[in-house]
């Protein structure tokens, strides 16, 4: 089971981030109709998986790996719950926009987005893309014992299983 939900969480992880590139490409350009559906469901995918990044992640912590003690020792974990947070909070802004698009798509017509407002979500889905690279950094110290700050688990017993 272990293997299983790390995988799920890997491929969840790699989802989100397809997700966030393609909204950040569709995004680019001036938008079409076809290109602001497709936003909207990237935007989908990307709620989606983050959805299942949390489940497989909790249920990784607490039942398949090193334990909560573990975790809530490691710096790189809490900074990397951090930034998936900010990441999450950044998203917000994005998704309400693309929400706001649904009822002018329903009915075939572009919807009217000012060129400083796609400014900016085009700076937030930068953003969240920055917070995502800072986020496998912290994965790897953090699966690497680096920042580990309890003093009971032996170095190496901290690696175990990441070899």
């Amino acid at each position: 089971m272990t293997s299983l939900f790390a995988f799920l969480h890997h491929l969840a992880a790699f989802g989100l981030v397809s997700a966030l590139v393609v909204e950040r490409v569709l995004t680019r350009d001036e938008l079409t109709v076809n290109n602001a559906r497709a936003v909207l469901r990237c935007d989908l995918v990307f709620g989606v998986a983050a959805g299942f990044i949390v489940v497989a992640g909790v249920l990784r912590v607490l039942y398949f790996e090193k334990g909560a003690a573990y975790y809530t020792h490691s710096i790189p974990f809490i900074a990397k719950m951090s930034l998936f947070a900010f990441v999450g909070l950044l998203s917000i802004y994005p998704t309400r926009e693309f929400l706001s698009w649904r009822k002018s798509l329903r009915e075939g017509v572009l919807p009217v987005v000012a060129e400083a407002r796609m400014r900016a979500i085009r700076t937030i889905i930068g953003l969240e893309l920055a917070g995502v690279v800072l986020i496998i950094l912290c994965a790897v110290l953090m699966a690497r014992g680096v920042g580990y700050i309890g003093s009971t688990v032996s170095p190496s017993d901290r690696l175990a299983g990441w070899m």
